[in-house]
């Protein structure tokens, strides 16, 4: 028998709502099929199963908050057969038994009838807006497909509803999101040794050989530069891979992999660092479809358990933001968090002449108890040189 738990989807979560379940006992389930929707404090995560097996037994009704570790479901390996029940006379034998209390009674609904295992079909994006609104979704009419409750559903019953609940409901998730950030970024500064270091790099080779890549394109296929850097970071720390994985116990783990995640601000506030997998390994077009994807779902508060819980290192970027540099706190358990700030045109001194060129500010926030500056100086210039040569980040 396999216990699935409820996984821990970042360093900031300590608990979380099954907000549905998408089997039921008796299916057959495969590695990574997603087996349940969870809401935390910054999205609606789909859960994904990591074994393979007949569900058993739910173990969690649908609505109910519990901490990470609680096990959610049982799972039945090929050829084992779930646990027979006690029959109705055997409870009895054992209640009568001296010093046995009897056991609970379960409340009988209004009717007699049990309350069914699954809610009726919500799609998460009316989940989704009836959070951010603060409309209760149990109490709002579906005129979908049986019964199903929708986006317009939603938007009429907020539109019926007091003007004071959605800044509520707005305010309450906000302070909740803050409280979790403030968390984890507190746990971090309180463990982590920082230190951090800064490379200006030069960019007009990579940006001059993107602009003549993406030309030959049509604006939905073009590449960001925000891309290159990430596959440039992703190769990099390959190389240096001190800077690839997690400080757990008194000891550094490396990764299996590169999965680096992306540092995504939220437009109700807050921020969340999802995993881009197999870095890379990608092409540039795979990546910035992936990049794109990540973005649009992360901002509806749709993510996958697998994005929220591995991200080997972070990686942020505000240049966008008009920022020259940034600084970031390590996301525990990770190791290392590589900045990128605003690319601008600056005065530079190549080879004994005075040039004007485009650079950018890249920072690295690293953890002292498993690498030391020297090597996180190698791994910037690693980073830079790999920025020199753009053609080498296609493939």
């Amino acid at each position: 028998m396999i216990e699935f738990k409820m996984p821990a989807l970042g360093a900031d979560m300590d608990e979380g709502t099954l907000n549905e379940w998408l089997i039921k006992p008796g299916d057959t389930v495969s590695k990574g099929q997603v087996v349940a929707v969870v809401e935390t404090t910054k999205a609606a995560v789909e859960i994904e199963c990591w074994h393979e097996g007949v569900v058993g037994e739910l173990m969690v009704p649908v609505g109910q908050t519990v901490e990470v570790g609680t096990v959610l479901a049982t799972l039945m390996e090929a050829g084992e057969s779930a646990p027979a029940r006690p029959t109705k006379t055997a409870r009895k034998a054992k209640a009568a038994q001296p010093g046995t209390a009897p056991p609970a009674r379960k409340p009988t609904p209004v009717g007699g009838k049990s309350e069914p295992l699954h809610r009726r079909w919500i799609s998460p994006a009316a989940r989704r807006l009836a959070n951010s609104l603060g409309i209760n979704i149990t109490a709002v009419s579906g005129t979908g497909p049986q019964g199903a409750v929708t986006i317009h559903d939603v938007e009429l019953a907020a539109a019926s509803a007091k003007p004071e609940q959605p800044k509520t409901a707005a305010a309450d998730r906000a302070a909740a999101m803050r409280r979790s950030i403030a968390a984890a970024m507190s746990r971090s500064k309180r463990e982590i040794p920082h230190y951090y270091l800064a490379h200006e790099i030069r960019l007009e080779k990579a940006l001059t050989w993107l602009t003549e890549r993406n030309a030959q394109r049509p604006i939905t296929e073009r590449v960001l530069p925000t891309v290159l850097q990430l596959k440039a970071v992703g190769l990099a720390v390959r190389e240096y891979g001190e800077f690839n994985g997690f400080w757990q116990g008194d000891a550094f783990q490396p990764a299996q992999g590169v999965h680096a995640g992306v540092a995504i601000n939220l437009r109700g506030g807050g921020l969340v660092a999802p995993a881009i997998h197999d870095v890379p390994d990608k092409k540039l077009d795979d990546l910035m479809g992936d990049l794109t994807d990540l973005v649009a779902r992360a901002r509806a508060g749709s993510l996958r358990s697998s994005e929220m819980s591995d991200p080997t290192i972070t990686v942020t970027n505000l240049g966008d933001r008009g920022v020259d540099a940034v600084f970031g706190v390590i996301y525990p358990p990770q190791v290392a968090l590589v900045g990128f700030g605003k690319p601008a045109q600056r005065v530079c001194v190549i080879e004994g002449g005075i040039h004007v060129v485009t650079t950018v500010q890249t920072t690295l926030s690293a953890d002292h108890r498993a690498t030391d500056g020297h090597r996180g100086a190698l791994f910037l210039a690693a980073i830079d040189e790999l920025l020199q040569h753009p053609e080498s980040l296609e493939t």
